[in-house]
């Protein structure tokens, strides 16, 4: 499973791909700023991973501020039996500095 770029990101954004994108920061990050990934909270995922099993075969993109929470993230679900999980590499800050 290789990370993504923002580029890749937004590439498959456009092309409307079937992927599920995560926003694991929290609530007050989110209303800044967002890719329109769902908000689940890094530290609420545990709780609430169990209502994404539809995606376990799927591609799941999960973003965070800088690439951090968002790798940990990763790690969770992979651990969790996700079999396809892509971290954004340098997160909202990187997405802002190249289209903002």
């Amino acid at each position: 499973m290789t990370d993504i770029t923002v580029e890749e990101l937004k590439q498959k954004v456009e092309n409307k791909t079937d992927f599920l994108l995560i926003d694991v920061r929290e609530d007050w990050e989110h209303q800044d700023f967002n890719l329109k990934g769902k908000l689940i909270p890094l530290g609420t995922l545990p709780g609430t991973v169990d209502d994404l099993d539809a995606w376990m075969e799927k591609e799941v993109v999960i973003y965070c501020r800088s690439g951090g929470r968002s790798a940990a993230a990763k790690d969770f679900m992979v651990k969790q039996g996700f079999k396809n999980v892509r971290n954004l590499l340098g997160g909202v800050m990187e997405w802002q500095a190249k289209y903002s």
